[in-house]
């Protein structure tokens, strides 16, 4: 007795979004594998642990966006196309979202790209200083802005963004933990519409749990 309830939240539905890498990509992606392969086949002692990370965190830009590894990309990248194209579904459908990744570059190339297909934008990430991310919150909260572009670790908590409701992860996250705490900006208490998270994952890569060479999904 005396306890107060919990209002119950609305439905969360779960998607994974495989996204095809195209010939020119995976190509590029394929040689930067075998080549963090072989280089990881000797380490250094005690940064063997960091070489790995740092060659998986490598791969998942390259699977986001070759242009984060190689600035004389030239070309396009399928996450970028991937996400223009299931952003402007969301706007076309009167809905709104929040795009988290771990890569700020990434987000300023989706940002960029949405805004030139006509969507309102907001962007925050760790630089963001805090008088500005109250009011960015504010701001989308009273409706401003089709997309809300977060960092992972500056969206990860303290935010109320029921605005929106459909959450956008554009890269998978070390723990998935986060990227809960993540989506729980719009899941929350307060939301009143079911929230619809997306995972971007591009097709057959190697960025999973495990080594370079592997072959799962990043």
């Amino acid at each position: 007795l005396g306890q107060h309830l919990v209002p119950e939240l609305p439905a969360r539905t779960d998607l994974e979004l495989q996204v095809e890498l195209p010939p020119a990509q995976r190509r590029h992606y394929d040689q930067a594998r075998v080549a963090l392969a072989h280089a990881l086949e000797d380490p250094e002692g005690e940064g063997e642990r960091f070489q790995v990370l740092a060659a998986l965190t490598q791969l998942r830009q390259l699977a986001c966006h070759p242009l984060l590894v190689d600035e004389t990309w030239t070309r396009g990248a399928a996450k970028l196309e991937a996400v223009a194209e299931l952003v402007q579904e969301l706007r076309d459908g009167g809905h709104r979202a929040l795009l988290f990744s771990q890569f700020t570059r990434f987000l300023r190339l989706v940002e960029a790209r949405l805004s030139a297909d006509g969507a309102r934008c907001l962007y925050l990430d760790g630089q963001t200083p805090a008088k500005r991310r109250q009011r960015l919150v504010d701001q989308f909260q009273a409706g401003e802005g089709d997309a809300f572009l977060i960092s992972l670790k500056a969206g990860g908590q303290g935010l109320n963004l029921t605005g929106a409701d459909y959450v956008i992860h554009l890269d998978p996250w070390w723990n998935p933990a986060v990227e809960d705490q993540a989506t729980d900006r719009a899941h929350r208490i307060g939301q009143t519409r079911p929230v619809t998270v997306y995972r971007l994952v591009a097709q057959g890569g190697g960025e999973g749990e495990g080594p370079p060479s592997s072959s799962s999904v990043l």
